[in-house]
């Protein structure tokens, strides 16, 4: 008897995850609970997994939930995850949440981007640092990355400009290695192309940014005429059980000096 295998469906879908987290057959078996065998024979379309076994396999891949939900339509059963918009009544609590968050963080920025780093919500410490950006900029939807690194926006007061922007770019390149997003591709394509003024710190100026702290990598920033230091910290939500909840992330920024801490407060305090 010829074995005829699928090159369709769930199986090449998991083994594309499998390989993308360069784990081998055997090793995903373990984890899972289950056998190469039944792995291979998964992933060449010989045996159609159970509901339950696609969900345990991707979290042990960590396949991001929009996807889990690909896996599992992809292997004829219904998806497991909703998508609700960030306005829906059900999302009250949420939202309440996480305003009292960026509120509770001042006078320190902080934000809260989607997936595609689309703004979905900022504190007055945000709104101050982007006094200067063009007003095309602004306009909703607002992208934290273009805000950043368009020459128009954040970049030119930058005063590490190439660290931040490799910093920037590695973790958008981490992300698309994640998720098989063909947007955040385009939007990584997009700022990456932005100009970057050679020999320069970002301002216009050959004199080197200040020195940074040992231990993280902080965005130096000019702000009417005083050099602004922050670190950056990026929190996601335990156990989403929705798309939108899922792909949210929040960003704060922890002043990296006292005279940053001290000048928050007095325009913001």
């Amino acid at each position: 008897m010829t074995t005829v295998l699928s090159d369709t469906g769930v199986g090449p879908l998991l083994r594309g995850w499998r390989e993308r987290r360069r784990v081998s057959q055997l090793e995903l078996a373990l984890r899972a609970d289950s056998s190469a065998r039944h792995i291979s024979f998964v992933e060449t379309g010989r045996s159609r997994p159970s509901e339950e076994m696609v969900l345990r396999l991707a979290e042990h891949l960590d396949v991001p939930v929009r996807e889990r939900n690909s896996l599992l339509l992809a292997a004829g059963y219904a998806p497991r995850y909703s998508e609700t918009a960030l306005d829906d009544p059900s999302m009250a609590a949420l939202r309440e949440g996480i305003d009292r968050l960026l509120v509770g963080y001042e006078p320190y920025p902080a934000l809260v981007v989607d997936g595609l780093y689309n703004v979905v919500a900022a504190n007055r410490g945000i709104t101050m640092l982007l006094a200067d950006v063009a007003p095309r900029l602004l306009v909703p939807p607002l992208n934290a990355m273009r805000l950043t690194l368009h020459p128009e926006g954040l970049a030119p007061r930058v005063r590490n400009l190439p660290e931040w922007r490799g910093h920037l770019l590695h973790q958008m390149e981490r992300q698309i290695a994640l998720a098989r997003s063909e947007p955040l591709r385009e939007l990584y394509e997009e700022v990456a192309a932005y100009p970057v003024a050679a020999g320069t710190n970002g301002v216009g100026r050959e004199d080197p940014p200040p020195l940074h702290p040992a231990f993280a990598l902080p965005m130096v920033v000019e702000h009417q005429g005083r050099t602004l230091s922050f670190l950056s910290s990026i929190s996601t939500f335990n156990t989403p059980m929705d798309v939108t909840v899922a792909e949210l992330a929040i960003e704060t920024f922890l002043p990296a000096d006292p005279a940053t801490v001290d000048y928050l407060r007095s325009v913001c305090g």
